[in-house]
């Protein structure tokens, strides 16, 4: 009887502590030793160079913050695990514990912020349409009658929708299961423009066979706050990521990470993306803060 009864208070010390765990990552990671980073393959912010390599601006920025929770916790090592996310799946795998962190492309706006919680806003993103250069298409009015394509989960979805009531405009629309799918489609004809952030339109055609055959055109569709992104109900872990952030832009780091990934050369074609800092991304390192996309507005 003894033994059923410690067996019952040892189940439930760790069940106990697996429910504190769910919303305390800092213990899950001090525990463990461990942590896992949500990324993506083929965004602009982020993306795979096989092998399970993942490198990009968020990416990096993801493993400094990392970097600087392992040494408030004071672990002499830390194992990163990292794991790919779609639009479709990050934030189930962050519910759900798969994932402690995703620094991807994920835009923060007020209905992801019922499932999630979202840090300071590292990145604000232009929704932007691409086509093909010699296509004649230089903004949403010469859409009418065309294929478009955007990623599936993304809200680059609502946005085209948005734009095709405003604009009382007829076109297809055609999703792919990623970027890197949607961008192949329109490399393939079987799209004539991709509408999606401007950072991952770029990084897609910088990466592509003859990125001269391309060009993002027209005006900008939508502004929106891009941030990593957390579970929700854990404030201690979104401070600490918040200060690792901060840390980082007030040194001049954040800068030079920005340079050396969408100013110079980058694997694995040593081409440029060629997307300067914005005004808009400058002003949210300025006055960090983690509003939502409905707080900014196209002018």
């Amino acid at each position: 009887m003894k033994k059923h009864l410690l067996a019952i208070a040892v189940t439930a010390l760790a069940t106990g502590t697996v429910f504190a765990q769910a919303n305390d990552t800092l213990a899950k990671i001090k525990s463990s030793g461990s942590v896992t980073l949500g990324v993506r393959e083929s965004s602009g912010l982020g993306y795979t160079l096989g092998n399970g390599k993942y490198v990009g601006f968020h990416t990096e920025m993801g493993e400094r913050i990392l970097k600087d929770i392992q040494k408030q916790l004071g672990l002499t090592a830390l194992e990163v695990k990292y794991q790919p996310v779609t639009s479709q799946n990050r934030i189930p795998l962050v519910q759900n514990g798969t994932v402690d962190i995703e620094c991807g492309s994920t835009t923060n706006n007020t209905a992801r912020q019922k499932d999630a919680a979202f840090a300071f806003t590292t990145y604000v993103e232009e929704v932007r349409i691409a086509t093909r250069a010699n296509s004649g298409i230089t903004g949403i009015k010469d859409l009418n009658g065309k294929t478009i394509v955007t990623t599936t989960g993304t809200t680059s979805v609502q946005t085209l929708r948005k734009n095709k009531r405003a604009d009382g405009l007829t076109f297809k629309e055609v999703m792919g299961k990623d970027h890197a799918d949607s961008f192949l489609m329109l490399e393939t004809g079987r799209a004539d423009a991709f509408i999606m952030d401007g950072s991952i339109l770029a990084a897609n055609i910088s990466k592509s066979k003859a990125p001269n055959d391309y060009k993002i055109v027209g005006e900008v569709l939508s502004v929106e706050p891009i941030a990593c992104m957390m579970r929700k109900d854990d404030p201690a872990f979104k401070k600490a990521v918040d200060e690792s952030i901060v840390r980082q832009i007030k040194d001049g780091s954040l800068t030079k990470l920005y340079d050396k990934w969408f100013l110079q050369p980058i694997p694995p074609n040593n081409v440029k993306v060629g997307l300067p800092l914005s005004a808009a991304t400058k002003d949210a390192w300025a006055h960090p803060n983690d509003k939502p996309m409905e707080a900014y507005e196209v002018k």
